[in-house]
């Protein structure tokens, strides 16, 4: 079964993947994904954390509805929109930075992108081209592209992978301010424990291929309570986790 129904409640995610398989050029069937079962609800942050070639990209494509070759159903929120961040920004190049966000989302007001822009500090690049822009800029423009759909999901895929730990740190932060202030149910994948137990309502650890899911780890705490210690002590416990 290959099939996203729409779910009970609105933003609840709800997925259950039996399996995923490729066929190797040999004709051999390697099986990526096994029994991967896990819910969020309306307005949580969840994160994926497990090792390289875990699957996870694989795993959030079959979330998105862009690899339906799997058995098990996803549910996602009905007639819900779906926001996406690639580890790529992937943006158009012959297409401004404004163009490239209202070409996702023709029907956003003036005011709408203008608070977007502004809270994402690309007031000042709205006429520029990717060409002109530095990495970190780029995932901005990918970031008020994916929220200016007004998502009732939001997918990304490491998108703070190969920056700096600085502006990871501030793009981290505008991050939390956008999917606060829309309450919008999020899945992200990283590899960086830190940046899991900082953004995350809910870490979820993969294992190796085949993959499942390891552990679910909560973390009560608010993400703009959580202090140095509370960081350490929530990532101790996690690496505690067997796997």
């Amino acid at each position: 079964m290959n099939d996203a129904r729409p779910a009970g409640g609105s933003g609840l995610l709800d997925v259950q993947v039996g399996r995923k398989a490729y066929t190797s050029t040999s004709g051999e069937r390697l099986d990526v994904l096994r029994d991967v079962r896990f819910a969020l609800r309306e307005g949580e942050v969840g994160v994926l954390v497990g090792p390289s070639g875990c699957g996870k990209t694989t795993l959030l494509r079959i979330i998105a509805g862009l690899d339906r070759d799997h058995d098990g159903t996803v549910v996602r929120p009905p007639d819900g929109r779906i926001g996406m961040v690639f580890q790529e920004p992937r943006l158009l190049p012959w297409r401004s930075v404004e163009d490239n966000v209202r070409l996702i989302a023709p029907h956003a007001t003036e005011s709408e992108l203008a608070a977007l822009f502004d809270v994402l500090a690309l007031t000042a690049h709205r006429g520029h081209f990717p060409g002109e822009l530095s990495l970190g800029l780029a995932r901005r423009v990918a970031l008020a592209r994916a929220f200016a759909v007004k998502p009732d999901l939001l997918l990304l895929d490491e998108p703070f992978v190969s920056l700096d730990a600085a502006l990871a740190a501030r793009l981290r932060q505008e991050l939390v301010v956008l999917v606060e202030r829309r309450s919008v149910t999020t899945l992200m994948v990283t590899h960086d424990l830190d940046e899991a137990v900082r953004l995350a309502d809910r870490v979820l650890l993969l294992s190796p291929r085949p993959s499942h899911v390891l552990a679910e780890v909560p973390i009560l705490t608010p993400r703009n309570r959580r202090t140095d210690d509370d960081i350490a002590s929530i990532k101790a416990a996690v690496a505690a986790h067997p796997g």
